[in-house]
């Protein structure tokens, strides 16, 4: 193994990269205006839902639950009739129209359970399950402070007193940000390795490469430095400008921690694309291949869905995946603050798993230049 090849062929992947505008175009895309616009546009968090309010009850209680629901969550409340609320619905003019009915403060000083009917369009899914759980807790808590104001005991016998960790202020611009910047870097590790082989293979540069004093190993090594350094590169960059910076998301662990984790990941991933690009064989096979990879590994992961909700055959299967290893890792580094002593089995993961498909990744390319 000759380190001054593996460093030559490595700036060679780096020049065919920067005549490639299109790779250049998605590199900075994914590590820019994909991070931004995933932590700014959630569509699963509620803002500015319309909402109308019927009031039947015209009373003290009544007036206390409208003037509860406030930007940014909900538009100001419109009152309109009881003939109106169907209409409006109807008219996909409100996602929520609330029915507070006659004699309610009376019934509830009384001690009695009265209903109030909450119409949902459920056409706009995200809204309508979000927004029902938010206007329950908020009719709830304003019903139960305004009782206790008028009765010695309460229904409660205990108060939840809630604190939210990590991210007191339950905001999902920044659990997106830091997840888009980790899909990012899985993506384009695979896809940056394995279009560089395709690349070479359609301009016949493979052949070239045969008749120079380079090993295969010289050749992939050359591949998994020079593209992983350019993820490595562009998720620090995002880490720092676009996380940090641009969108003031704050980082509670180590980021050289994380991107030492991050080389780990794309020597298995940088691997990984090698291995598909000798299956593959041309660019458009192996952009189907890259879905057929890419989707599964991201859902299964844990990226979406935590793992504790998947099945268990699912979840032991996908410890295979490094990218599995990988978002646990960043999750408790980027997310809780965790130190080497809790991410170290992940870490060693990686490593065992990136030597492994280097391993097969090597086997096949030799055949693939045979």
């Amino acid at each position: 193994m000759n380190p001054k090849n593996v460093l030559n062929l490595g700036i060679k992947e780096l020049r065919g990269l920067l005549r490639d505008p299109i790779m250049l175009v998605l590199i900075i895309y994914a590590f820019s205006l994909s991070i931004y616009t995933s932590a700014s546009s959630s569509p699963e968090a509620l803002a500015n839902a319309a909402i109308s309010i019927v009031d039947e009850d015209q009373s003290h209680l009544s007036s206390r639950i409208v003037s509860a629901f406030y930007p940014p969550w909900f538009v100001q409340p419109g009152m309109i009739t009881t003939t109106e609320m169907d209409d409006r619905m109807d008219a996909g003019m409100d996602t929520f129209a609330l029915d507070i009915p006659p004699d309610f403060e009376r019934d509830v000083l009384a001690g009695k359970m009265p209903a109030i009917q909450l119409n949902v369009d459920a056409t706009r899914m995200g809204q309508a399950f979000t927004g029902s759980g938010y206007i329950q807790q908020i009719v709830t808590g304003e019903v139960s402070e305004y009782v206790a104001k008028y009765r010695a005991e309460t229904s409660l016998p205990v108060e939840l007193a809630l604190r939210a960790r990590y991210n007191p202020s339950l905001d999902p611009g920044w659990f997106g940000a830091i997840t888009s910047v980790i899909e990012s870097i899985t993506m384009l590790s695979l896809i940056l390795t394995g279009a560089a082989l395709i690349r070479e293979k359609e301009h016949g540069t493979v052949e070239h490469l045969l008749v120079m004093p380079v090993t295969a190993g010289e050749i992939m090594l050359s591949k998994i430095w020079s593209m992983g350094g350019v993820v490595l590169c562009g998720s620090a960059f995002a880490l720092v400008v676009v996380v940090q910076g641009l969108l003031e998301v704050p980082i509670h662990g180590s980021v050289p921690l994380f991107l030492a984790g991050s080389v780990l990941m794309l020597f298995a991933m940088t691997a990984l694309g090698i291995f598909m690009a000798t299956i593959a064989g041309t660019m458009p096979q192996f952009a189907l291949l890259t879905m057929l990879v890419i989707f599964p590994l991201q859902v299964l992961s844990g990226a979406m869905t935590p793992r504790e909700s998947m099945p268990e055959i699912i979840q032991m299967i996908m410890l295979a995946a490094p990218n599995t290893h990988f978002i646990i890792l960043s999750q408790a580094i980027l997310f809780r603050g965790a130190g080497f002593e809790t991410v170290w089995p992940q870490l060693l993961a990686l490593l065992i798993i990136g030597m492994v498909l280097f391993w097969l990744a090597l086997q096949r390319f030799r055949k693939f230049l045979g």
